[in-house]
């Protein structure tokens, strides 16, 4: 498998086509990683795609590589560590920028401390409910509605492997992880018999920017995997742009692993 092209060599090669023309999407941590390339892909695909995060120059950067190949963009500034009130006005003023209609939420952004219990202090305790779980909720409360007022639309949160195991370190970001998950089950059944399709895709250990710094600690938890290697983003937006899908007209509720076979399968004992 050592062929495989990298996640940058994939993503400045993106093949466009028309599939998801017309689809307004707002994905959230876009300015760079997995978020980077789901808006990437999306809009190599058709979709007007809101590129949201702190760091307005990298988000700037992500809408220009978008728009140097002929997709639709725009930047959004969010911190969604803000108050519920700035959450609700992110999600008007990115709505606002699509033109008035959300066809797509992908709840990416995330904070990923992992630390002992007692070592995780009381603004990473915070960053971690803020943002993994409250902002997902309160977002997809301002847009759902409009999505099932219409009849349609698609709702995909980013899990992790990590939510379904007991890992001796990061208890809350793996508890963050686990609700994530049970959010997509009871919003599938809310919104799903209106129309909204509601899913989640899991990441494996996942290599990106922001964690480049343990490449050799991802290659070590990776190498007794099927895939023998860390995930690259562009898998993870592959998902969630096939969970967008027509294909996938009857997938509700579901999570989606895509983490080279960690969960499921092991090749050591």
């Amino acid at each position: 498998m050592s062929n495989l092209q990298t996640n940058a060599e994939l993503l400045d090669t993106l093949p466009t086509d028309s599939r998801l023309t017309g689809i307004n999407a707002i994905v959230t941590g876009s300015s760079s990683g997995i978020g980077e390339a789901i808006a990437r892909v999306l809009a190599a695909s058709g979709a007007h795609v809101v590129v949201s995060g702190r760091d307005a120059r990298r988000s700037r950067q992500v809408v220009d590589a978008i728009t140097r190949t002929g997709g639709l963009a725009v930047a959004v500034a969010a911190d969604l560590t803000g108050t519920t009130g700035d959450l609700r006005a992110f999600a008007r003023q990115a709505t606002a920028a699509l033109g008035g209609r959300v066809d797509l939420l992908v709840n990416n952004a995330g904070v990923y401390p992992v630390t002992a219990t007692e070592a995780l202090g009381d603004p990473d305790l915070d960053a971690i409910l803020n943002v993994n779980i409250r902002a997902p909720h309160v977002l997809v409360a301002e847009i759902a509605p409009g999505m099932a007022e219409r009849g349609q639309g698609h709702i995909v949160n980013i899990g992790s492997w990590m939510g379904r195991v007991g890992t001796s370190s990061g208890a809350m970001y793996t508890a963050s992880k686990a609700a994530i998950e049970q959010l997509t089950r009871n919003w599938a059944a809310e919104y799903g018999p209106r129309g909204v399709r509601v899913n989640t895709v899991a990441p494996g250990a996942t290599l990106t920017p922001g964690n480049a710094a343990f490449g050799a600690a991802l290659d070590a938890m990776t190498a007794g995997t099927v895939s023998g290697r860390p995930v690259r983003p562009v898998d993870i937006a592959y998902a969630v742009r096939f969970l967008v899908s027509p294909e996938a007209a009857f997938v509700h509720g579901s999570i989606l692993d895509v983490d080279g076979g960690m969960n499921s399968a092991r090749l050591r004992f």
